[in-house]
């Protein structure tokens, strides 16, 4: 248990420490975007480095996440939240590639971790599945993701490892109170009221 832990504290320590360097990254790309006399194709890759900062930033959260749940020191930050504004703010992280339907109902979520995973989930479902596009649906307390391919969805439940963003969901989800049910192509994720 105190390799586990120690592992842990390891991770989390890694991923503050990346968060310097990655600041520095974004900050001088938003600096460069500001500039008008940058021309083509170079505005282009300074967005690009933008984008996967970005990323590279909701990574090293999802992995500390995951270091704080694995080693017991994760403190949701509860606040009461609809699922259709969740299922919003996390299609919204999508773009065009995610359309949101339903009613929603409330909820008592860590809102951040939550948005993040619907995200998360609703991109592996996309990039594993060879979607173009991806639906969030609010069924009172449950979000559903469809479609979610049959060889996609190892990955989806977080079973198969093969994408973070997944895992870590699932893991806060369940962390706390809720659950996953896979039914045909469409996934319910069921969050605490």
């Amino acid at each position: 248990m105190a390799t586990e832990n120690s592992f842990s504290q390891f991770v989390s320590l890694a991923c503050h420490d990346l968060r310097t360097p990655l600041a520095t990254v974004s900050g001088f790309a938003h600096t460069l975007q500001q500039t008008e006399a940058l021309g083509a194709p170079a505005d282009r890759y300074v967005e690009m480095i933008q984008a996967a900062s970005f990323q590279i930033a909701e990574l090293l959260d999802d992995l500390g996440l995951v270091a704080r749940l694995e080693a017991g020191r994760y403190t949701p930050s509860l606040v009461q939240a609809d699922t259709l504004e969740l299922a919003r703010s996390a299609a919204s992280r999508l773009g065009e590639k995610a359309v949101v339907a339903g009613a929603g109902a409330a909820v008592r979520v860590d809102r951040d971790a939550v948005e993040r995973g619907l995200a998360g989930l609703a991109l592996c479902a996309l990039r594993h599945g060879g979607l173009e596009w991806v639906e969030l649906t609010a069924d009172g307390p449950s979000v559903w993701i469809e479609p979610v391919t049959p060889g996609a969805a190892p990955i989806v439940l977080g079973e198969d490892l093969k994408d973070l963003a997944a895992a870590a969901a699932r893991r806060v989800v369940e962390a706390l109170g809720g659950s996953f049910t896979l039914e045909g192509e469409r996934l319910q994720v069921r969050l605490p009221t």
